[in-house]
Formats: C-alpha cells, structure tokens, sequence
C-alpha cells in the first residue's frame, strides 16, 4: 500500500510558515518568463499603441494648422484697348490662440501615460494567464504522479494477493476486489495522464516561446513572501496600472474638454496677398485675415468633450473599485486557501496512518481486504485533495503576488 511520509508534511509545514525572497523552484526562469510576456500578442498589441500614442502627441504639438497657398491667373481683354495678363496668390496659416497650444501638448502627454499603463496592465493579465496555465500544468503533473504511485502500489497489492490465493491463503473473492481497486486506478491514472497533457498543450500554445521540460515539476509548498499579506492588498491597489490609466484618461478629458471650450473662439488665419492686374501695371501686396464665428456647433461639441469627462471621472471611480474588489478576494482567497491546505495535511496524515494499521492488521489476518482497499481509497483521496489544496494555495498566493506586482512585473527586487 502507499505510505505518506511524516517528514514531508513537517517540511511542508515549515516552507509556508517561513517568509523567503528566493524564486520557487517550481516557476519557470524568470528570463523565459519576461520573454514569454513581452511578446504575448496582447503586450505587443499594447507597445505599438504605445507608438501611435507618443505620434498623436506630435501631432497635437506641432498642431492641425498648415501653411495654405491660392491663387489665380487670368487673361483680360477690353474692347479697343487690349488683352492682359492678370494674377493673385495668398499665402496663409490659422494661428491658434494664447492657451490651446499646451493644452493640445498636454493632452498629448497624457494620452502617451493612458497608453503606457494600458500596456503594463496587458502584461499584468498576461502574466495572470501565464500563472493561471503553468499551475494547471504543474497540478496535472502533481495529480498524475501520485496516481501513478497509486497504480503501482495495487500492482503490488494484487500480485501479492493472487500469491497468497495460490498458497490457499486468502480467497478468490479478495483477488477480484484487489483487481477491482487496481482497475479503478487505472482509469484515474489515464485521466490525470490526458489531464497533464492538455495543460501542456494548452501552455505551449498559449506561449510558444516559453520552454517546457518534458514532464511538469515537482508542485512545492505555497511559499509567504517577505511582505505580510496585507501589505500585498495594499500593494495591488497602490501600483495598479489599471487606476492609473483611468486616471491619467480622466485627467487627459478634462484637457481635452478645456481645450474645446476654447475652440468656442475660431483661430484666425493671417496670410499675405500679392497681385498683378493690366500684365503689371497695377501691383499690390497686402495682409489678409479671416476667422470663423462658432455657433451652435461649437457649443454642442463643448457640452459632449465636457460629458465625456465626467463619464472618464466615473470610470475612475469605477476601476478604483474594481481593484480594491480584485485586492481583499486577493488577500482573503490566499489566507483561507492556506488554512485549508494545512487542514488536508492533517487529513493525509490521519489517513495514512489508518491505512497502515489496516495494513498491518489485514497481514495479521484480523482486517478483511475489503477494509483494507476502502482505507487506501480514503488515504488516496486524501492525497489528491492534499495536491489540490496546495495547489489552490500556491495559486492564490502568487496571483496575490502578481497583482501587487512584486513578481513577474519589471522594477521591482523580486523581479530580478
């Protein structure tokens, strides 16, 4: 029968109870893991809006305005005096006013801040994908290997009943049992081994880059980091990219709004005339102007950039929340999850030791095989949920993790 070792549950026990900066050694490098992300499709997407944000700002710097050109050319004739070449050109520009043209840069400005944090939140979900993907891979590979050993154990088992039913020591009917339990194993063995290999797939798909050893690895203790867990809460709120981004949105409407409020008054255009009549008998230069006079229009546009600002004001509010949902299910999914790892270690231990004294009693001959299999089946049970609780466990504290980004998020200690 399997045997679940005192030792590593104290081990255990220890690992989560000891707050370490050193990577975990069942995490992918932390080089392949930046690679991975900075060229997930969403990242990349993100960077180039990124360059078409920092151009926008150009844009609104050197402003929409530009050097016009008309002119005209003519041949006049006039009854019995003749025929003349006759022309004129204007060369103008709009000029904006005192006041639109840092409100147009600082528009831009912001815009390139909205853009740069909506990147570093693209690669905040990538990273949380990433997570998401590689605990599932490594639980297949937890799952699979105890299944493993689970087969191999009534292997054993089996042959070791077939053996004493030759030597007429036990009964045919405990040989059918023993195959009975082994076949049961066998089919959960062939389900962990399609579980582990459609994660991989899912995970190699999802990032092609990053490189996967050919079985997944050992599935460690949840690890507490340096910080309290409380400290991490604050931190998901504090360095949340997506508040920023709807900030700096917020802030960059409001610009936006002021700056139409503005254009209520047009921007004039000033330009230079130059014309020759009677093939340049007559000639003259002089300074042109002309300007709109904003109407209806111009106030409809003001009232909407002003509506738009208070929707991105209310948006503000809206994603601060959402991250502060996002921080306490963060803190409260990593404290209860490690409370219910440390129970099912309990129950892994309490259930191995049963099925040792079934063990032994069933050698003795004072325990039937049919107590004997339903103890096993109990301990085995409780490995498994064991496995998915620590699994849970190490989920919750790295997405906790990942979300205050001290993991996985580059410019911080953990990072490097």
């Amino acid at each position: 029968m399997m045997r679940w070792p005192a030792l590593i549950t104290v081990v255990l026990a220890v690992a989560v109870t000891a707050p370490v900066r050193a990577e975990r050694t069942d995490l992918p490098p932390t080089a392949a893991v930046d690679e991975a992300l900075d060229s997930d499709p969403g990242v990349t997407a993100a960077a180039a809006r990124v360059d078409a944000a920092l151009s926008r700002a150009r844009m609104l710097d050197a402003g929409t305005h530009e050097v016009t050109v008309t002119g005209n050319y003519l041949r006049r004739t006039i009854d019995q005096v003749g025929s003349y070449d006759e022309f004129d050109a204007i060369v103008g520009r709009a000029v904006r006013l005192p006041g639109k043209a840092s409100l147009d840069r600082a528009a831009g400005a912001l815009g390139v801040e909205v853009a740069e944090n909506l990147m570093e939140d693209a690669r905040h979900q990538a990273a949380l994908t990433l997570s998401g993907l590689w605990h599932d891979w490594l639980l297949a590979g937890e799952l699979y290997r105890n299944d493993a050993a689970t087969v191999a154990s009534y292997q054993k088992a089996l042959q070791a009943t077939e053996l004493r039913t030759a030597l007429r020591d036990a009964a045919a009917l405990d040989v059918d049992q023993a195959r009975s339990a082994l076949a049961q194993a066998q089919a959960q063995l062939t389900v962990s081994a399609s579980t582990k290999q459609r994660t991989r797939a899912m995970l190699a798909a999802t990032y092609p880059g990053l490189p996967l050893p050919a079985e997944p690895p050992a599935l460690g203790a949840p690890v507490l980091p340096a910080e309290s867990l409380p400290q991490l809460r604050n931190l998901v709120i504090e360095r949340s990219h997506e508040i920023r981004a709807a900030d700096r949105e917020a802030a960059r409407l409001d610009v936006v709004a002021r700056r139409v409020r503005q254009d209520r008054v047009a921007d004039p255009t000033i330009g230079v005339r130059v014309l020759s009549e009677r093939s340049g008998m007559e000639t003259g230069i002089g300074v042109v102007a002309s300007m709109p006079i904003g109407g209806s229009y111009r106030r409809a546009a003001a009232d909407q950039a002003s509506a738009d600002a208070n929707v991105a004001t209310i948006d503000l509010l809206q994603a601060r929340r959402m991250v502060e949902a996002t921080a306490d299910t963060d803190l409260i999914d990593a404290q209860t999850r490690i409370a219910a790892w440390r129970a099912t270690q309990v129950a892994v231990e309490s259930a191995a030791a049963a099925a040792q004294r079934m063990a032994r009693g069933q050698k003795l001959g004072a325990i039937d095989l049919t107590d004997l299999l339903y103890a096993e089946r109990q301990a085995n049970d409780a490995r498994r949920s064991e496995i998915m609780a620590r699994a849970e466990a190490a989920r919750g504290l790295f997405k906790l993790r990942i979300d205050s980004h001290t993991i996985w998020a580059p410019g911080h200690e953990e990072h490097k």
